[in-house]
């Protein structure tokens, strides 16, 4: 009892130290009043023309995604697609449904489908673990193509879409390469062999019925995810916009106005800008924030979408990129150990996360040559 409170207190003094010695850095160079200003101004402005904004494309695709699924055009796509599955990402074809549905909603349908006991069971052990891998690189994956295209950017959106499935593949491969071994084996008595069962999405009434509940319920859906996307981009955006660009007018200094801060990401980023470059074709340090931002929440990652425009640091190439590595590792950190805890296989959260950030640097890589090839090609 006494080490736990002696290890609390140690928590907490560490905590204090790293948070007053990061706010006071920064606000030692803005002044505590533009500080202050600057944070409370930045999170309002993300608040009206961003998360409101984004909440408007997620309850069009949302409804639009439900009616897809409704009307049966995700089970025609997922037919389309299972001839991919094996060679791709060594999965089987009934697999495809991860990907349509998380690309429709979010990371977390992932995991109510790997609940589904019939659905299961046409995955070896080491296929459904790599499935959490290969789900979650579709994440919001509409809703990133939606926003992207909104700034007059389908093309390039499109490539990153691309880039994406490269990612996917390279994620979901190396997570099987690295548990293959490690888990116990499996009787073969336990994987199907025929065709999966289809789960049913269908919902009872006539046909007006249905599409006018599809499109509900779909809306519904999408004002939820409207809703959790709030403290990622209020918080998680505000802090990394606060360390990422400086004084909106050099010359006046800083004067509390949003988006100001000090650019301590892009001083870091300026070290291995050389990599960065070769990657992902990145010429401004400053963009190395998406990909950062991507790693807690999109949503939080494309508010920085509208802020690199207006600096005019935004070619189709980052866009391309952008998307790639956006719904590649769209909120990854939360919902690896969310699936792999429903499987009870938490101890496996390592080499997911591993694998899923090799998986992204692939697309981002990917995408970037993809734009750079289409551009030649074109031109």
């Amino acid at each position: 009892m006494v080490s736990r409170v002696l290890k609390r207190r140690y928590e907490a003094g560490v905590f204090l130290l790293l948070f007053a010695g990061f706010f006071g850095f920064i606000g030692f160079h803005m002044g505590l009043p533009n500080l202050l200003n600057t944070m409370m101004n930045t999170a309002h402005d993300l608040l009206l023309n961003t998360v409101f904004f984004i909440m408007g494309i997620t309850v069009l695709t949302g409804a639009l995604g439900k009616l897809m699924i409704e009307f049966g055009v995700v089970r025609l796509l997922e037919t389309l697609l299972r001839p991919l599955m094996r060679p791709v990402f060594n999965l089987p074809g009934v697999s495809s449904l991860a990907a349509l549905m998380t690309f429709f909603s979010d990371n977390p349908a992932i995991i109510s489908l790997s609940s589904d006991k019939n659905y299961r069971s046409y995955f070896r052990q080491y296929e459904l673990i790599s499935l959490t891998n290969f789900g979650t690189a579709f994440g919001m994956g509409l809703i990133v193509l939606t926003f992207m295209s909104r700034f007059g950017y389908f093309g390039p959106a499109m490539i990153g879409l691309a880039g994406a499935v490269a990612g996917a593949a390279v994620s979901t491969r190396l997570m099987q390469y690295q548990i293959r071994k490690v888990l116990p084996p499996e009787p073969s008595s336990t994987l199907s062999t025929g065709e999966a069962e289809e789960i049913s999405f269908r919902s009872e009434g006539t046909l007006f019925e249905r599409f006018l509940n599809a499109i509900l319920d779909g809306g519904k859906q999408g004002v939820n995810l409207g809703l959790q996307i709030v403290p990622g981009v209020l918080i998680i955006s505000s802090v990394i916009m606060l360390i990422t660009f400086g004084p909106a007018d050099p010359t006046a200094g800083y004067q509390g106005l949003a988006y100001e801060g000090v650019p301590i990401l892009p001083w870091m980023a300026s070290w291995l800008g050389w990599l960065f470059d070769a990657l992902f074709g990145f010429k401004n340090p400053e963009l190395i924030a998406f990909p950062i931002t991507s790693l807690g929440a999109v949503g939080a990652a494309l508010s920085l979408v509208k802020a690199f425009i207006e600096q005019g640091i935004i070619t189709g190439n980052e866009i391309a990129v952008f998307t790639a590595m956006g719904m590649c590792w769209s909120g990854y950190l939360s919902t690896h150990t969310a699936m792999l805890d429903t499987l009870n296989f938490r101890s496996l959260t390592s080499k997911a996360l591993l694998s899923h950030t090799a998986g992204g640097i692939v697309a981002g890589t990917v995408a970037h040559y993809l734009y750079v090839l289409v551009t030649i090609i074109l031109h």
